[in-house]
């Protein structure tokens, strides 16, 4: 039996726990860097609003690392490593709104996320729930072939 272009479930699972590492790293820096820098080059207390601001950056953080790595390459650092790429349903790469889309849906219901990854094993395809939700598909990035244009 030929192997599947799709991705599999372990193959999935290592880029999201990955991709769940460089998050938290992200978040952490965005988090604490811009304090801990004003509070060395100045002796007063951080002001409020760059404590705001940092936690509004580190919310979008997540969400930007998502939407913006699918759109551009189809890979995250996750999916670099395990060797997935995410695309539509029709081969091509996603926009910035339907990467965007399909990132807010699997962080708002990140227990939902994981748990749809079941889905994985009873589909042919190898979709998850939120696959099947937003039209994509994870394949196999050595196994797309000559590169895909966007249209």
């Amino acid at each position: 039996m030929a192997a599947s272009p799709y991705a599999g479930l372990v193959s999935r699972s290592v880029a999201l726990v990955l991709d769940g590492l460089v998050v938290t790293l992200l978040v952490l820096i965005v988090a604490t860097l811009p304090e801990a820098a004003w509070s060395s080059l100045s002796p007063r207390t951080v002001p409020r609003w760059l404590d705001g601001a940092t936690s509004v950056i580190a919310i979008a953080v997540p969400l930007l690392y998502f939407a913006a790595l699918w759109a551009m390459t189809g890979q995250t650092a996750g999916g670099l490593a395990a060797g997935t790429v995410v695309e539509h349903r029709d081969g091509h790469r996603l926009s910035f709104p339907h990467a965007l889309a399909r990132a807010v849906i699997g962080l708002a219901f990140a227990p939902l996320w994981v748990v749809g990854m079941l889905f994985i094993v009873a589909s042919s395809e190898r979709r998850a729930w939120h696959d099947l939700l937003t039209h994509t598909d994870v394949r196999y990035a050595a196994r797309r072939g000559p590169a895909r244009r966007r249209g």
